[in-house]
């Protein structure tokens, strides 16, 4: 008898996970592309069986050696989403709805904040058979980079996008400024991880078909960064969407070939 070998276990999970020890906190493995697999725990030296210990003095030894235990590991399993683009803004922004305008995406919508309790990820299609991954992130609030409302778990699904779009609210309808807004969640993104709030930006100037958008819209213009791309849109009556999401189309891929280039020279 030469003794079975044990069986792998292969625990199966979702491309973007992060595998962490759970006791030191190490990062153990980042399953970032489809079909990736990594060791994690390695299974103890086995056994000998009698035949091992066959000789021409002992030709049927009866002798055997169990085979080893190996310690458990404790692990903690984080899902970053990986997509092209990263949707955010305040609650009842309309990010849902220009999700569900674009892609093919069918999140829930109602008009009272929080309706989006976990990120979606929609395909947006395009002609020439090109798709982009848009994430659609729970509306961020005050305070989210400390873990407010859940914080951390809505802002740590934006980490892999390329590129973010934020969608502010023109019409004010929760009695907020939208410049106010665009400034709290880039101090929130930032505060979160530096240099997020620095990616590729596109804004979506939402609800422009309620008569206070306009007036909040060209003070919004007023104050924003200059250089600073904006799109006036209404996401829930607006019909054709083919300019904006060009946009993001070209503004994902520079973003995309900057990281190219980047990871060429820090490699070189």
């Amino acid at each position: 008898m030469h003794g079975r070998k044990g069986r792998d276990v292969i625990v199966k999970v979702p491309c973007g996970t992060l595998v962490y020890n759970k006791e030191t906190g190490d990062l153990l493995a980042d399953i970032n592309e489809p079909g990736k697999e990594v060791v994690i725990a390695v299974g103890g030296r086995g056994g000998r069986g009698n035949a091992r210990f066959a000789s021409s003095t002992n030709r049927a030894p009866r002798e055997h050696e169990p085979g080893e235990k190996c310690e458990p590991v404790e692990l903690d399993l984080e899902l970053n989403l990986i997509a092209d683009v990263g949707l955010v803004g305040y609650p009842n922004a309309g990010k849902s709805t220009f999700l569900s305008a674009v892609s093919n995406a069918k999140p829930k919508i109602a008009p009272y904040p929080f309706t989006t309790l976990h990120p979606v990820i929609g395909i947006v299609q395009y002609d020439d058979f090109h798709t982009l991954k848009i994430a659609d992130i729970p509306g961020l609030i005050d305070g989210a980079h400390l873990n407010v409302g859940l914080g951390h778990h809505f802002l740590r699904h934006i980490e892999r996008t390329k590129m973010l779009v934020y969608v502010i609210d023109m019409a004010g309808v929760d009695g907020r400024k939208p410049i106010d807004d665009f400034h709290v969640l880039q101090k929130e993104l930032e505060e979160y991880m530096g240099g997020l709030s620095k990616r590729a930006v596109l804004v979506l100037a939402n609800k422009m078909d309620l008569p206070e958008s306009q007036e909040n819209f060209e003070e919004f213009m007023r104050e924003i960064p200059p250089g600073l791309e904006v799109f006036p849109l209404s996401a829930a009556s607006d019909q054709d969407f083919s300019e904006v999401k060009n946009k993001i189309r070209e503004l994902a891929e520079a973003a995309k070939q900057r990281d190219q280039e980047a990871f060429y020279r820090r490699n070189i």
